[in-house]
């Protein structure tokens, strides 16, 4: 699993962050775990492969939000006993 985070400047409440949920679930179909953050700042999502940045970036962008930033990191899923 691969999971992508996005900086995103304009968000404000609740609303906004759905309106970014939908756009990364309309840009990245197979996108999973969509969330966001109005007061970090933040959206980020697990996917099985790699993201294409600027037509994310372009999408989030095209909701009238400011994505700043793009980052993409392997993700493991820690279980309950999992070890350190």
């Amino acid at each position: 699993m691969i999971k992508t985070t996005l900086k995103i400047e304009g968000m404000a409440c609740a609303m906004c962050e759905a309106h970014i949920c939908d756009a990364i679930r309309r840009a990245v179909p197979d996108a999973k775990k969509a969330a966001a953050s109005h007061s970090k700042g933040e959206a980020s999502f697990l996917t099985e492969v790699p993201v294409d940045a600027a037509a994310l970036k372009a999408a989030i962008d095209a909701t009238g939000y400011s994505c700043l930033g793009v980052e993409s990191a392997p993700f493991e899923k820690k279980g309950l006993f999992a070890r350190r």
